[in-house]
């Protein structure tokens, strides 16, 4: 196996290629201790995503993280947003996030979202971009936790889920703001499958060698029209980013997350582990 890094303009590496066979790729998210989304790392998706998009030979990419206990997490808070709405827009003329799920899905590769660990927020929008998911039963943890913290997600879930799992589970996802252990979500159809986690590397690694052996025109053409018949369109996914952008500065929002960091959001520990009790509290003392 042969390993390519993205590169990194500021930082260091986040997010990396290893690319198993000419075929098939591993994507790792790898920002520790919290696999935080900022503005690097969305700087190295793209790249990433842009990579893989140019590479004829690449059939089949699984993202996976090597942080343990985190997929992929939620916003960094404290970093300058402007970092990120200061990005130029990809080739879909959408922002820069929205613009690498799109890719990502239109892409004429497959996309496997193997999750171990919690998939917070921007890790779900990433699961949910991916062709296909596929949690560890006892570790994997998903989550659209933006409403109950005054938020409105930036990545598309209000577009994709409600075609994923119908309207009102995906109601219940979003505005319920809760976690959903890895078998819950297959229940829902959040993701397709929950598996003992001693088995998911093994039937992923498995289906994708499996894939990646066939003919990628024969793979690209039936994800295409697949797409057509079961995608939003990108205005969709444009209003969804307008409404977080417009979401952030409520002192609503802000007064909630500034009370989620004074608990220990973005540190290591209980409110990052169990952000959804931590979210459910915080609207409680004011019900009482």
């Amino acid at each position: 196996m042969s390993t390519s890094d993205v590169p990194s303009a500021t930082k260091g590496v986040q997010v990396r290629i290893n690319r198993v066979t000419p075929s098939y790729c591993r994507v790792v998210l790898d920002n520790p201790p919290l696999n935080l989304m900022g503005p690097e790392f969305v700087l190295q998706m793209r790249e990433t995503v842009t990579a893989l998009e140019n590479d004829d030979q690449v059939k089949v990419a699984v993202f996976e993280s090597a942080v343990d206990g985190f997929f992929l997490n939620h916003s960094d808070f404290l970093a300058n947003i402007e970092d990120l709405t200061s990005i130029p827009q990809g080739p879909t003329g959408l922002e820069a996030w929205p613009d690498v799920l799109v890719r990502l899905t239109r892409a004429p590769f497959v996309s496997i979202a193997l999750i171990r660990g919690r998939a917070t927020g921007n890790g779900s929008e990433l699961a949910l971009a991916c062709d296909m998911s596929f949690a560890s039963r006892e570790k994997a943890i998903l989550s659209q936790w933006e409403v109950g913290a005054g938020l409105v997600a930036g990545g598309g879930p209000m577009a994709r889920l409600p075609r994923v799992i119908g309207r009102g589970r995906a109601l219940e996802v979003l505005l319920g703001s809760d976690d959903i252990p890895g078998a819950d979500a297959e229940r829902l159809g959040y993701v397709n499958r929950a598996l003992p986690d001693a088995e998911l590397d093994d039937l992923v690694d498995g289906l994708a060698t499996r894939i990646a052996s066939f003919d990628k025109w024969a793979i690209a053409n039936t994800k295409r029209l697949v797409n057509e018949a079961s995608l939003p369109r990108d205005v969709e996914m444009r209003a969804g980013w307008d409404a977080c952008m417009a979401s952030v500065n409520r002192p609503a929002a802000q007064e909630r997350i500034k009370a989620l960091l004074e608990q220990g959001l973005q540190n290591p520990g209980d409110a990052e582990t169990r952000l959804g009790y931590y979210v459910g509290q915080l609207g409680l003392e004011g019900e009482r």
